[in-house]
């Protein structure tokens, strides 16, 4: 469950489930679509067409979204709204604000209808929670195992990508190694062609990636997908940094990849420093690097 939350973030089409959100590229079986009130239906609609919005108006539509989902009764699809607007809610740079709405409606829903594990894990909801937690610094109380389970895993994953190393080989085959990258700022980045928000981030960490190249940056962009796929599609867009092919995921299993895009950022001595659960404008990936002493 918790390998298919993340992978949502790609979605080209938002198809509602019991819980999360399905995107076409990683189909699995589907539950019945839920029976929506005459309440819950409006804001089923608004979430369906969140990425359709300008992100100005996205981020005032996310929060205002929150509030109204904490108005409703107590129900199953509370629960589901809630985790979905989350799941949607880091996609980009919609404020603290917005997302201190958002922790505060899906605790509240948790803290109303607990849901079970999944097959002895934290279910989907718990884990979206710690992520928003842990990864965007808001505020959330919730007295529960599922919870305090899900948090524990983040910070494992955590300890595990802090001594990850890899070694892979770009377009050009050149081999990377990350821990040979010690003295450099390091962003890797997981990404695919397929997804969206990946593509919408690239032209960013691209200009980031010729501003800083020449004060020891590095941006290596791992994709598991085909070099056939791949390099016409780098071609097209003009990117200009490392990118590396992961076959068979070795390289996104180590660092605990649930879904794409996501960031790490290693400073000159190696230390993780930040990271992104989702893609990231411009002046969020600055406050990365800015944590890396890249300014």
């Amino acid at each position: 469950m918790i390998q298919i939350l993340r992978r949502l973030r790609a979605a080209t089409v938002i198809l509602f489930t019991a819980v999360i959100i399905l995107c076409p590229q990683r189909l699995r079986a589907q539950a019945q679509q839920p029976a929506w009130t005459s309440e819950e239906r409006p804001i089923y609609e608004q979430i369906r067409h969140l990425r359709d919005l300008p992100d100005d108006v996205r981020a005032e539509t996310t929060k205002q979204l929150a509030l109204q989902i904490r108005q409703l009764p107590v129900a199953p699809n509370k629960l589901r709204l809630a985790n979905a607007l989350a799941n949607l809610s880091t996609e980009g740079d919609f404020g603290h604000d917005t997302l201190q709405e958002v922790a505060t409606t899906l605790a509240g829903a948790l803290r109303e209808a607990p849901v079970a594990q999944d097959k002895g894990r934290p279910a989907a909801p718990y884990v979206e929670l710690a992520e928003l937690v842990r990864y965007e610094h808001v505020q959330a109380s919730l007295d529960d195992p599922q919870f305090a389970a899900a948090t524990a895993k983040l910070e494992a994953d955590d300890a595990r990508r802090q001594n990850a190393n890899f070694t892979l080989t770009d377009m050009q085959g050149k081999q990377w190694s990350l821990t040979e990258l010690r003295g450099k700022v390091v962003l890797v980045n997981f990404w695919a062609t397929w997804c969206p928000p990946c593509r919408k981030e690239m032209p960013d960490l691209d200009s980031l990636y010729q501003r800083f190249k020449d004060r020891g940056f590095v941006v290596l962009a791992l994709s598991d997908e085909d070099a056939g796929k791949v390099k016409p599609f780098i071609a097209e867009r003009n990117i200009s940094y490392p990118v590396l092919l992961d076959p068979g995921d070795k390289v996104k299993d180590l660092f605990q990849v649930n879904g794409i895009p996501e960031s790490f950022v290693y400073d000159r001595g190696g230390r993780l420093v930040a990271q992104s659960i989702d893609m990231r404008t411009q002046r969020q990936f600055l406050e990365m690097l800015g944590k890396a002493g890249l300014q």
